[in-house]
């Protein structure tokens, strides 16, 4: 198998978990790295004997015994949210998980003033909300970009310095979100001391390493990297501003696969249908299809909004592979979907202002107002559609890549390699 990269190429819930999880059923896996995003994550995994769990931070591959999790140096970690997690592998059987997980020192922590931050300063877009999980996970990265000594995994092996940045951040905290401030409270938070306590007790029983680490997991087996949310959500190429302040392209997976001289397939995930997970453009949205196709897993949130659902975007899906450069094959999930629904159609071309476009153009990254010139543009764009017919001819025609992985279902005995 050798290594593989997994992406979304949507905006997110296009099925990564369940790819990985097939994946790590082959012989030659032995790990799952996660390389964006933190615990706002949700790949639900449905395992061949029906447990179902949706996985955060550990690797969608837990269910397979002896299958470890490496969190590296660019998750964003939340030691509350992990040991939950635990808590709920441990009551599905899976008494290892903890055992089996590493943590990068280097890993940014996410905590409780983080996620009160997040849904203060959300609450105070009113209607304008960007959307988010409520998670913490942009304050986390917001600060650390601001503040050197936002605090990071391996000071839970440091109390003394632990409480210097925890006390740090808590005062950034009550200075930036006062209850009479600009932005609503985003509700009491926890001491120092208690948040201390958590952390301490997270060094105390997960494995927290060095960068050496990851060189000697790609050495002893295959290693499956799981990206998180989409390609259209990235925080450099995604509709600014309804994007994440994560990666999600290749990109940071290949980075740590060029610091240990390897190389990795890159594998891109859609369905056999668009969805997104609130506020945002979404050209081929259909409040028909939306009703007709739930999603038990994605229901509406407060933070995130709603759930929606539209038909195959060939526009934006060819414009997720121009900016990560590509990928060496498809993983499409939902094909019995698409054989049951005859309707279904695919987009494969917008009309803008009565102007035909097949494509979109990719930019360098960092220009955010070019990408929110181009969020303007999709707002304004309608859908182009012809049936969708066999939905695999018509992504492998569509995109000019191969499907290597084709899913019928939920579990990994609905999905074949070719």
């Amino acid at each position: 198998m050798g290594h593989v990269i997994v992406v979304d190429l949507g905006f997110g819930d296009a099925g990564k978990g369940t790819v990985v999880d097939r994946l790590c059923e082959e012989p030659s896996a032995t790990a799952v790295v996660r390389f964006n995003g933190g615990a706002q994550a949700a790949h639900r995994v449905v395992a061949r004997d029906g447990r179902a769990h949706t996985f955060a931070q550990f690797g969608s591959g837990t269910f397979t015994p002896g299958v470890r999790t490496h969190l590296s140096r660019f998750m964003l970690v939340d030691p509350l949210a992990l040991a939950g997690e635990a808590d709920h592998l441990r009551a599905l059987g899976v008494r290892d998980a903890i055992d089996r997980l590493t943590v990068d020192r280097g890993a940014l922590l996410t905590t409780p003033y983080h996620r009160a931050a997040n849904r203060a300063r959300e609450s105070a877009r009113g209607a304008a909300r960007h959307g988010s999980c409520g998670m913490g996970v942009g304050e986390t990265a917001s600060y650390a970009l601001a503040h050197d000594d936002a605090p990071r995994a391996g000071d839970c092996l440091s109390p003394a310095r632990l409480r210097r940045r925890l006390t740090a951040l808590r005062d950034w905290y009550h200075d930036t979100f006062p209850p009479r401030g600009a932005f609503p409270s985003g509700g009491g938070v926890p001491d120092v001391d208690a948040c201390v306590d958590a952390f301490t007790a997270f060094g105390e029983h997960v494995r927290v390493v060095g960068g050496e680490h990851l060189r000697g997991l790609l050495r002893e087996g295959d290693v499956v990297f799981e990206g998180a949310q989409g390609v259209l959500l990235d925080e450099w190429h995604g509709f600014h501003p309804y994007t994440t302040w994560s990666t999600t392209t290749f990109a940071n997976a290949e980075t740590l696969l060029a610091e240990a001289d390897e190389t990795a397939t890159r594998l891109g995930v859609l369905r056999t249908y668009a969805t997104r997970h609130g506020p945002g453009p979404f050209v081929t949205e259909d409040a028909d299809l939306t009703a007709a196709l739930p999603d038990t897993s994605n229901g509406t949130g407060p933070w995130q909004g709603a759930f929606r659902v539209g038909h195959l975007d060939a526009v934006a899906l060819r414009y997720a592979l121009d900016v990560t450069g590509g990928v060496d094959g498809l993983a499409v999930t939902h094909l019995d979907v698409a054989g049951a629904r005859p309707d279904l159609r695919v987009c494969r071309a917008y009309d803008v202002n009565g102007r035909r476009v097949d494509r979109l153009e990719a930019g360098p990254p960092g220009d955010l107002a070019r990408q929110e010139a181009l969020t303007s543009r999709l707002f304004a764009a309608r859908p182009v559609y012809v049936p969708l017919g066999d939905a695999e001819e018509t992504i492998e025609d569509a995109l000019r890549t191969r499907i290597v992985l084709h899913s019928h279902g939920p579990t990994s005995a609905h999905k074949h390699l070719t």
